[in-house]
């Protein structure tokens, strides 16, 4: 069975919704974007690129990504989708006077990959149906749910440039994923993503579901 032109209409572009609050009701073909919480004293005030000594853009290559397929067809994270995301988060910090992370240390995660599986393989035609984090979603078949929580970003045609630009307008993703405030070498910093495209039971592979997180490269 389809998804109804109506049940499109009532999903959300990129609402922001912070940890633990419930958001207003989707637009169409977008899945509500949701936040992890950002770190004590994190900043999400965007900084001038009017200073001569805003970092120069870098070029670069990010680690591959497996491509892996869920044992219910859905598609997961590609070394496109990683370098996609990569790129354009690198062009947003930039522009914004922000030190770019190295290519290098964009890399795929398969913990989150795993939780965006289990939202993806959820057998309702609502695709909004397990979509949240941890503790707040539910499967329609009451599958527990696995993996790690990460910022969330997914629509029809949602790619790794278009989530880079949602978190990026989300205050609280901002803060959390970007972290205008720290200004230090990005040497040590890590941003984990991953990406599923299409899920059960009849969603297209365009349509995707992203997470991504910060972290100290290990």
């Amino acid at each position: 069975m389809m998804l109804s032109r109506t049940l499109w209409v009532t999903l959300a572009l990129a609402l922001i919704t912070p940890l633990a609050v419930i958001a207003p009701a989707p637009a169409q073909g977008e899945l509500e974007t949701l936040a992890i919480a950002a770190p004590k004293g994190a900043s999400a005030t965007l900084i001038s690129a009017t200073t001569s000594r805003c970092p120069a853009a870098i070029r670069g290559s990010t680690p591959k990504a497996p491509g892996k397929v869920s044992p219910q067809g859905v598609t997961g994270t590609t070394t496109a989708d990683l370098q996609s995301f990569a790129t354009r988060m690198n062009q947003i910090r930039v522009a914004n006077c922000l030190p770019p992370i190295p290519f290098r240390n964009v890399r795929y995660e398969s913990c989150m990959e795993r939780r965006l599986f289990w939202m993806a393989e959820d057998p309702s035609t609502n695709p909004m149906s397990a979509w949240g984090h941890r503790g707040q979603a539910k499967r329609s078949d009451g599958v527990p749910d696995v993996g790690c929580d990460g910022n969330l970003s997914g629509g029809s045609a949602n790619t790794g440039a278009t989530a880079a630009e949602k978190w990026w307008a989300s205050t609280g993703h901002r803060a959390s994923l970007y972290r205008p405030s720290t200004k230090t070498s990005m040497a040590n910093t890590c941003i984990l993503f991953a990406m599923t495209h299409g899920g059960v039971p009849n969603e297209p592979y365009s349509f995707t579901r992203a997470a991504a997180r910060w972290v100290r490269c290990p």
